[in-house]
């Protein structure tokens, strides 16, 4: 006997992101509807399951709630003027991107004056965590909207705070997402101290995990440093670099000093210059390697992946 549907999504944004979110989405009863501009993400989203909408009107059209999960504010300005360019009834957009401040409440503004209920939910977590819902939402906006999409929440993530007034979701992204910065290289520091100490970054791993220096950054990210490989990213040194000028540019504005997020800025600039734009953020580690002048026995490295 078929599962009777929880209810009807949109999704518009079908990356490592918001495809996992659909994924998850449709495991657990619900019908989505979802958009992208990339012929390969919807081609992987129908295969999951989604239906894909010819355009954002149209997915407004067939879904009460609607979630965005963009690359750039760019794709937000377009997403949300063609929202409200679709004359439909009153919708639930939920705003799970990082952006800037000034970015949300454009949004945010336009929706409000279309009769949408705009909501900003950043979600803390990576892309493999995403993949298992062990993602969290900041949410602020309308509590009443947050409320009643809670069930929604929980089909793709762990769990769901209310942070008040439109805009602290973001605030606390921040927050978060500085963490990971200086976690992230941290955790490649250590490693390659210890490689260039003459121990094996298995037992790096295993040994630091046990510890009381261990983090949830660096137990996601230390194996892809362990193996040397970086291609199966979870978060793109090219996205992430927005995410690092957003942070930077907020703590700037609210005169807050961030000495240790600075620091971490050369080393995601110098991978990015290396060729590990599209690798994931773990890849600092083969910066610092490179500075540190340090070469892996041969028998270190990993094999790529074979793809079928």
């Amino acid at each position: 006997m078929r599962r009777r549907k929880k209810g009807t999504v949109g999704i518009v944004g079908l990356g490592i992101m918001g495809g996992a979110f659909a994924k998850n989405l449709i495991e657990e009863g619900w019908r989505v509807i979802g958009f992208d501009l990339e012929p390969a993400r919807k081609r992987a989203a129908a295969r999951a399951g989604v239906e894909i909408a010819r355009d954002v009107a149209a997915l407004a059209k067939a879904a009460p709630t609607i979630i965005t999960s963009l690359p750039n504010p760019q794709a937000l300005d377009a997403t949300v003027a063609a929202l409200a360019a679709a004359k439909v009834k009153r919708r639930i957009v939920i705003e799970a991107s990082t952006f800037t401040l000034d970015d949300k409440m454009r949004a945010e503004a336009l929706l409000r004056k279309a009769g949408h209920i705009a909501l900003d939910c950043p979600v803390s977590g990576t892309g493999a965590q995403a993949k298992v819902r062990d993602l969290v939402v900041y949410a602020s906006g309308d509590t009443a909207a947050i409320r009643k999409s809670r069930r929604l929440f929980a089909g793709f993530t762990r769990g769901v705070y209310d942070l008040g007034a439109f805009g602290n979701g973001s605030k606390m992204k921040y927050v978060a997402n500085l963490l990971v910065a200086v976690h992230n290289v941290a955790s490649a520091e250590a490693m390659v101290l210890g490689m260039k100490a003459g121990l094996d970054p298995q037992r790096v791993l295993e040994l630091v995990t046990a510890g009381v220096g261990t983090s949830r950054v660096f137990e996601l990210r230390a194996p892809m440093m362990v193996h040397n490989n970086y291609e199966d990213a979870t978060m793109k040194i090219k996205v992430w670099q927005k995410d690092l000028d957003v942070i930077g540019g907020y703590a700037a504005k609210i005169n807050c000093p961030t000495p240790l997020l600075s620091a971490t800025l050369p080393i995601y600039a110098a991978a990015m210059a290396t060729g590990h734009g599209m690798h994931d953020t773990a890849s600092v580690c083969a910066v610092l390697e490179s500075m540190a002048g340090h070469r892996r026995p041969t028998r270190s490295r990993s094999t790529k992946r074979r793809r079928r």
